[in-house]
């Protein structure tokens, strides 16, 4: 389903909404990010960022620890772009929860790395 990316983005923002609580916003070179609190610019979480071809969801674990994309469903690699970038054009239900699966790995492999 094609939506326009304010739809996308606030979708793709609802799949971090689980971690706002144990995590504050911050900013690395303008991209609007969610990071430990107290944390530095460049160590954050992840973050959600309006391209004027796509959506961009950052997922900044995968940088540090590759492993957590092993066995990743084929689908949502396609659309990883670079090491932390996934690139979206339109809303998937069933990538989004693809990707809410992985970023739940994440978040348990960032909060255990700050441990």
């Amino acid at each position: 389903m094609t939506v326009g990316f304010d739809g996308l983005e606030a979708r793709l923002w609802a799949i971090l909404a689980p971690y706002r609580d144990r995590l504050e916003e911050g900013s690395v070179y303008g991209l609007v990010t969610l990071r430990r609190p107290g944390a530095g610019a460049h160590d954050f979480f992840a973050g959600v960022r309006v391209a004027p071809k796509h959506v961009a969801f950052h997922l900044m674990p995968v940088y540090t620890d590759p492993a957590l994309l092993d066995g990743l469903w084929p689908p949502l690699r396609a659309c990883l772009k670079g090491k932390t970038t996934f690139n979206f054009t339109a809303i998937d239900e069933a990538m989004f929860a693809e990707l809410e699966a992985l970023t739940a790995r994440c978040f348990a492999a960032y909060t255990a790395a700050q441990a």
